[in-house]
């Protein structure tokens, strides 16, 4: 559990950090966008921060698809694990059953997960 509050703690930090690293980086970036006419220089400069911004968005949406499909997956394989166990008698299963079912109905409701059936 250590592990998980040092982590916690680092990446918190991190993606603080990065926050205020793009805070910087942005107004920059609008002022370049809506200044006209451009040197070339300046040119070059909303190029390149403009190109980078598009690697940065890609790497977000990366990391994105890879928690919600994380997240996604491991729940599913625990409900049905649970199920299992439920079906098979185990009462503890049942309660944890029911409430991860409430948990889903409420997260669909709430728009927070997609049904695609």
């Amino acid at each position: 559990m250590s592990d998980f509050k040092s982590n916690r703690k680092e990446l918190d930090e991190e993606l603080e950090k990065f926050m205020q690293l793009l805070e910087n980086l942005l107004p920059h970036y609008h002022d370049l966008l809506n200044k006209e006419p451009l040197n070339s220089e300046e040119l070059k400069r909303l190029g390149e921060i403009e190109h980078y911004l598009i690697g940065v968005n890609a790497k977000i949406l990366e990391i994105k698809k890879r928690l919600e499909q994380d997240l996604f997956g491991q729940s599913l394989d625990v409900y049905y694990k649970t199920k299992r166990d439920a079906i098979s008698g185990n009462p503890h299963a049942k309660l944890k059953l029911e409430r991860m079912r409430d948990s889903f109905s409420e997260a669909l409701q709430g728009g927070e997960i997609f049904n695609f059936n």
